[in-house]
């Protein structure tokens, strides 16, 4: 899947969606010496919109902190991660001012020998825009990455299987050094936190990635 890969590009929706889908092919490319960086689009303020100890720069800065954690502990320094900042919640709602940025920001990824992207069936508004947006990138090689099924998706056939073996455990830890979804912030009752269930989905001992046409 990656045997001539040299130079990689991650495009994640959220902060925290680059660990979920690729922890485990990210680590493996740096291992062997590839040059990843990574796009994070939204801001991630919308998983606690309501916070009074955490209002919008506040949290930004912490989920922009926590993914640079998790990065620099796979060898990802924090010069590879770029982050948007656009609306988490509101993509959907301004689809085309995305997709410029989008292209904006991945202007220069021809020179990548591959982007793994967000699918297009994915049941999150957001990730269908962003993959949508970095499905124009002009790279000859693409992958996706399903972080949360619908019904069609779970009927998708993947083309690529990575298996994590021990470093699944890894992969579960560094998730959860995303501690403001993990129930850190507890003054908004309507607030995201990932569940035992969502954990363990995301941290399954395989990574699945379709190839994306041109």
């Amino acid at each position: 899947m990656i045997d001539q890969v040299r130079s990689a590009l991650i495009v994640a929706p959220h902060p925290d969606d680059e660990a979920i889908g690729a922890f485990g092919l990210m680590r493996l490319l740096k291992r062997r010496g590839a040059r990843v960086r990574v796009v994070v689009v939204t801001d991630g303020a919308g998983s606690h919109p309501n916070s009074a100890t955490w209002p919008r720069d506040r949290l930004v800065a912490r989920r922009r902190r926590e993914t640079r954690a998790v990065l620099a502990g796979i060898g990802i320094a924090a010069g590879d991660v770029r982050f948007l900042g656009l609306p988490d919640g509101g993509l959907a709602t301004a689809a085309d001012h995305a997709h410029r940025a989008i292209a904006r920001a991945l202007a220069q990824a021809r020179r990548y020998d591959l982007l793994v992207m967000p699918a297009q069936d994915d049941d999150h508004p957001d990730h269908r825009v962003v993959a949508t947006g970095a499905a124009a990138c002009p790279v000859a090689r693409r992958l996706d990455y399903l972080v949360w099924p619908n019904r069609q998706a779970r009927a998708r056939s993947p083309t690529h299987y990575l298996r994590l073996g021990p470093v699944a455990a890894a992969k579960r830890g560094a998730i959860l050094r995303y501690a403001s979804q993990f129930g850190m912030i507890d003054d908004d009752p309507g607030g995201f936190t990932i569940s035992r269930a969502e954990l363990a989905a995301f941290a399954h001992p395989l990574e699945r990635y379709r190839e994306v046409p041109r």
